[in-house]
């Protein structure tokens, strides 16, 4: 099938590679998710990946230890960091060109983040995982992940999750629930929703860069999204009311 979008910025969270551990990255659950990157870049789509780190550190637990929200914020840069290099490692071992880049510089490890960099590592088809958000404190890793895509000229800023799509209401609390299909960002700004974070959704509204948010743990999820299936709810301009 062909590819509806030529170049995106995917947003992988902490959370995405748990599997059933409390903390950490499950080996299962690592793999799954290195299959599907896998799968979708052998289509040849141009992929830059933002990787959260909640499954090792949040910077907003830092406050319950004692420690101030800026430097917990940096904690949790370190956190998406070995993320990133578990990535890097498995899927470089699977025969993907990988670059992990960070925000803040570490050059033992990773190459530092420069935009023109990152563009002519796609441009040669390699994956790009970037890690440390944006480098400062206060910024979530989805503001990352608008910021990184429009820097990189993406199509689209895809948001992967554990649920398939925007919910009227939390689908695990009220069964009632209806998923939206297509959400304007003016309507998801208003609504008081929380699957994104809302600098995010107004950088991308500022932008008409659209937002696909969906599920994951569908086997096959990014590559239906790549070839334009109707997967998730789509955030965008056309449906602002």
């Amino acid at each position: 099938m062909a590819l509806i979008y030529s170049r995106v910025l995917l947003k992988l969270s902490g959370e995405a590679l748990l599997g059933g551990q409390e903390s950490g990255i499950d080996p299962e659950r690592l793999e799954w998710v290195v299959d599907e990157i896998v799968d979708a870049h052998s289509l040849g789509v141009g992929l830059a990946i933002v990787v959260g780190g909640g499954n090792i550190y949040r910077g907003r637990d830092a406050e319950a230890c004692g420690i101030d929200r800026s430097t917990g914020d940096y904690m949790g840069m370190m956190a998406t960091v070995i993320n990133s290099l578990a990535l890097q490692a498995r899927l470089e071992q699977k025969g993907l060109q990988t670059r992990v880049m960070t925000a803040i510089e570490m050059a033992k490890v990773a190459e530092p983040y420069i935009p023109r960099r990152a563009l002519r590592h796609l441009e040669k088809g390699r994956l790009v995982v970037l890690a440390c958000g944006t480098g400062s404190p206060y910024f979530t890793t989805d503001t990352a992940g608008a910021l990184r895509a429009l820097e990189l000229k993406a199509n689209v800023f895809l948001k992967a999750t554990n649920v398939d799509g925007v919910y009227t209401a939390d689908p695990a609390v009220d069964g009632k629930a209806k998923r939206y299909e297509k959400l304007g960002y003016k309507d998801y700004l208003v609504s008081g929703l929380e699957v994104m974070d809302l600098t995010a959704v107004s950088l991308c509204r500022a932008n008409t860069l659209p937002i696909i948010v969906f599920n994951l743990l569908d086997k096959g999820n990014i590559r239906r999204v790549l070839t334009g299936a109707n997967v998730g709810t789509l955030l965008g301009e056309a449906q602002d009311a």
